[in-house]
């Protein structure tokens, strides 16, 4: 069975002992080693796919490549309107996702340099209900991992480069990411099985592009 709810959830549950295989969009902190190990339970990582997160807006929205500093002064609330950016005159809708998500720690180190998005954001549990938000929104900006664009949304080029599988490997695009999946120990068993499935070329890794993210290979 599987169920979803935020990087720090599942190695949460993989600390409590309550799951075989915790997905993170993050690598494990140093405190939650600690606790895993001191509850008998010794996580074990394996990167699993790679993940750009992309800048996203209406697809009214005219306008089309930022830059990294202006992508920080957005979520710190210091530029608020869409026309200090070269498009409408509408006033900025910022979403993100909440301090749970891997994919928002992700952002705070890289994007906003370790400082706190501003409180005026509008908080999403996942990234299909950010991607959601934002298509129902023309005023509206979020981040996505490259999986969820969907014709619902406009991705925004990042320093003039497009979020794809390529910049994502090669490191062009700025803001790429490993994914990982943790397991309770050195995987045995049907966990084995599935963690060889995951990672096999021609199975597990072909699943990752049809899911829309990048294969290691």
């Amino acid at each position: 069975s599987i169920s979803g709810g935020g990087s720090g959830n599942g190695i949460k549950a993989l600390i409590d002992g309550m799951t075989d295989i915790a997905d993170s969009s993050r690598f494990i902190k140093d405190k939650e080693v600690k606790q895993a190990v001191e509850n008998g339970q010794y996580p074990v990582p394996f990167a699993v796919a790679y993940d750009c997160i992309v800048p996203v807006v209406h697809p009214s929205n005219s306008a089309g490549n930022i830059s990294m500093d202006q992508l920080k002064a957005i979520y710190q609330g210091q530029i608020t309107n869409w026309k200090e950016l070269g498009g409408p005159d509408l006033k900025i809708t910022v979403i993100s996702r909440d301090t749970s998500s891997g994919t928002y720690e992700v952002w705070e180190k890289i994007v906003m340099r370790k400082e706190r998005v501003y409180p005026g954001a509008l908080l999403q549990a996942s990234n299909g209900a950010v991607a959601q938000a934002v298509s129902k929104n023309k005023h509206a900006i979020g981040y996505i991992g490259i999986g969820y664009l969907n014709e619902n949304v406009k991705a925004l080029t990042v320093n003039g480069v497009e979020g794809t599988p390529e910049t994502t490997l090669n490191g062009k695009f700025p803001i790429s990411r490993p994914l990982y999946m943790f397991t309770r120990g050195w995987p045995e068993g049907d966990t084995l099985k599935f963690m060889n499935y995951v990672l096999h070329p021609e199975k597990g890794q072909k699943l990752v592009g049809a899911a829309g993210y990048v294969p290691l290979y």
